[in-house]
């Protein structure tokens, strides 16, 4: 599959994420406490961890969607501080650089397919609409969805909503791609077709991070697993030696965790 279509923008600006010592809490309450990680371009990473290990709150911090108390996240040269989230004109650069697909997908109900993907660059880019719109068409048709490009949200399958969504994340032709829980939704066979897109854009050198707990998923079209436990990173490596011969007891319990729903165990 390949996103170098007529219309698309320049080729996405590249650049590593690397996150170091990223600190943040709620209240008094701590949820990471010195994360650190690296994706680099052409890799795709799962970020792994039982229900409220954090997952989310990394990626909402990368995709500068949530302030963050000390530490340091850098995508290429742009780079985010700790304390409240500067005005969006000089976020501009990280929203350029970093896609994010969330769990629920977060299309907007009322926009077609078409609509959901061309918002964003036309009212944040300022891209004219014919710009917009044959870099959408484009996308969409990349991902599979061109015959649903006048559909509404609760018009398309849970399949097509994410591949929409994915699109949309794509159309600024981010050198990251962040997915919360992308597999929480789809079944085996999509599951499947997910990875092959998520391969696929990885050979465009684009850095995915995925925040998952579905270790077969990871297993079969990860590189790499960072397994997150009490707000750190506190096992990574490749993805099958990681979840194949776990070293760390987080990793073993998630394991176990995941298996007692019938998805996988320690071999």
């Amino acid at each position: 599959m390949s996103l170098d279509i007529e219309g698309n923008p320049a080729p996405h600006v590249g650049g590593t994420i690397t996150v170091s010592g990223l600190r943040l809490s709620r209240g008094s309450r701590p949820v990471l406490r010195g994360v650190g990680l690296v994706v680099v371009p052409g890799e795709v990473c799962a970020l792994m961890g039982v229900s409220g290990a954090g997952k989310s709150t990394v990626l909402r911090a990368i995709a500068a969607l949530e302030p963050f108390d000390a530490g340091e996240i850098a995508i290429g040269d742009a780079r985010l501080a700790p304390g409240p989230l500067p005005p969006q004109s000089r976020l501009r650069d990280v929203r350029r650089r970093v896609g994010m697909v969330f769990q629920a997908h977060s299309l907007f109900e009322h926009l077609t397919a078409l609509e959901n993907v061309t918002l964003a660059p036309m009212h944040v880019l300022g891209w004219t609409r014919e710009k917009a719109d044959g870099v959408a068409r484009g996308l969409l048709a990349a991902m599979g969805v061109a015959h649903r490009v006048d559909a509404l949200p609760r018009q398309l399958s849970g399949g097509e909503a994410q591949r929409v969504a994915i699109a949309r994340a794509l159309a600024p032709d981010p050198a990251t791609l962040l997915m919360d829980e992308p597999t929480s939704a789809l079944d085996p066979a999509r599951r499947g077709a997910l990875g092959e897109t998520l391969r696929a854009l990885a050979a465009e050198e684009r850095g995915l991070l995925v925040a998952t707990h579905d270790v077969e998923f990871a297993r079969a079209h990860c590189d790499r697993v960072l397994v997150l436990a009490e707000g750190e990173v506190v096992e990574q490596g490749p993805a099958r030696e990681v979840l194949d011969s776990p070293s760390h007891p987080a990793t073993r319990a998630l394991l176990v965790v995941e298996s007692g729903g019938g998805r996988s165990s320690p071999r």
